[in-house]
């Protein structure tokens, strides 16, 4: 490759040989680059009594030649010295330059290559779980999608014989900005968080991700920061995150969704094993199978809701058909429904006017103290036994005042708590069908087993009586 390059490099050069008056003379040998940008010389030096080569001789070759421009007088100076001390030949000595033009660049917006980078994994990694792996690029607010390249102003360069050679005009592929972008001095900025689309050049951020066909291995996981609608199924084992509202087509086969705002599934929520839905606004969908559902709105569901855990902190409501059979409803404000139970089969429970969140916190703070409280008891113990005087008994008792603290303050924590879990003594179950026997129905922690089937009913808190009663729906 090497030889190839320097036989290229001759082909495109040419050679001029100067000679003094005598064949004994010094000699030179002026080389000139194709562009005339560059000039070497072979400086040989005389034979015998030939003639030395001296400035004088090789500033008139130069001017000969027309090579008057970046002469480098001071390396032919050392050269000559060199051949005079040692009598050796010195070859391929650059002895001119020119300048070469500085093209003028135009100003661009150059696209962020970094965000479309390939996501998967290097070759080391031997197992890959291509759920994680998604096609789409996700950008953030004030995130820059593409930067600004200033304007390069344009010089003309200089040959050895002086004569200028012009700038050329580059023209570099740009981007410009569309929806949802801003222009600052750095570049392009999303101006949203979103799915950053770039199409005929024009970069955009869509803050509404429209997935045409299944979430499969084709999308991966989907992980968007606004809506998102999903026009064909989900499949088994894929998660969703929406920073705003999730639209599902057709029937969504949960593994895992959490929606900052509603979710709406045209068909219905099928669940296999711990399948988990989480949503901040409204529940909207055909029917619930096999999943656990967290929302801080009402859910609406139309057909069925089938061995699920449901909590709302506000309402459960199904059609005029609508079915709840088997698992656990939690509803601040009450539950609506055609059919409620089975005769045979997984109980169903209901609980309405109570704030489920409270009562997890609680249940935690409880599990916690238990924790706590047995282990005072335990250091008490060792206390007992401990001299009166040691540095070991000193540092139990310190440990033992902590904990008697942290012991206090949960137990206080519980005691709000116990104020605010029944957030809706007004809360009810109306069914227009029946309840099934074997149905817990719990307002405010006071429960109710149906033990006859109960056709058109509401049932409510009495609280003068402290019991639950049901009464005709009107």
């Amino acid at each position: 490759m090497e030889n190839q390059k320097n036989t290229a490099q001759n082909n495109e050069n040419q050679k001029t040989t100067l000679s003094g008056l005598h064949p004994n003379d010094g000699t030179m040998v002026i080389t000139f680059s194709d562009n005339n940008l560059k000039a070497w010389a072979d400086f040989i030096p005389p034979i015998a009594k030939g003639r030395p080569l001296d400035m004088d001789y090789i500033a008139a070759a130069l001017e000969r030649f027309n090579i008057t421009f970046g002469v480098r007088w001071d390396t032919v100076r050392e050269v000559l010295e060199l051949i005079s001390e040692k009598g050796h030949p010195v070859r391929r000595v650059l002895i001119a330059q020119g300048e070469k033009p500085v093209d003028e660049e135009a100003e661009y917006y150059r696209f962020n290559s970094e965000l479309q980078k390939n996501q998967l994994p290097g070759l080391d990694v031997l197992r890959v779980d291509y759920r994680n792996i998604s096609p789409y690029i996700m950008v953030k607010k004030g995130q820059i999608i593409a930067s600004r390249q200033a304007r390069v102003a344009g010089k003309n360069g200089t040959d050895i014989h002086g004569i200028s050679i012009p700038f050329s005009l580059v023209q570099h592929e740009t981007v410009s900005g569309g929806t949802n972008t801003v222009q600052s001095d750095d570049g392009i900025l999303a101006g949203i968080d979103g799915r950053l689309i770039k199409e005929n050049g024009v970069l955009s951020v869509d803050e509404v991700l429209i997935i045409r066909g299944q979430v499969g291995y084709a999308t991966g996981h989907v992980n968007f920061p606004g809506d998102i609608i999903i026009d064909g199924p989900v499949a088994d084992g894929f998660k969703v995150y929406s920073g705003g509202s999730v639209l599902v087509k057709q029937t969504f086969d949960v593994t895992e969704l959490n929606a900052k705002k509603d979710l709406s599934v045209a068909g219905g929520l099928i669940g296999r094993g711990k399948a988990l839905v989480k949503t901040g606004g409204t529940l909207r969908a055909k029917f619930i199978r096999n999943c656990h559902i967290a929302s801080r709105e009402t859910v609406l569901v139309d057909s069925e809701i089938f061995n699920s855990s449901v909590f709302s902190l506000q309402r459960v409501e199904l059609g005029d058909k609508g079915r709840i059979l088997g698992g656990d409803i939690y509803a601040i404000h009450g539950i609506k429904a055609a059919v409620i139970g089975t005769q045979s089969g997984k109980a169903t429970r209901l609980h309405c006017g109570i704030d489920f969140t409270v009562v997890q916190e609680k249940d935690k703070l409880t599990l916690r103290l238990r924790i706590l409280v047995a282990k005072l008891q335990k250091l008490l113990d060792l206390i007992a036994g401990a001299d009166a005087e040691s540095e070991q008994k000193k540092k139990m008792d310190e440990l033992a005042l902590r904990l008697e603290d942290e012991i206090d303050k949960i137990t206080a924590r519980i005691s709000v708590l116990m104020d605010k879990i029944n957030a809706d003594e007004h809360a009810t179950v109306d069914v227009s069908g029946e309840i099934a026997p074997g149905t817990l129905i719990e307002i405010c922690a006071i429960a109710y087993v149906v033990e006859q089937s109960l056709k058109r009913v509401r049932i409510r808190l009495d609280r003068t009586q402290g019991r639950l009663v049901h009464e005709p729906l009107k």
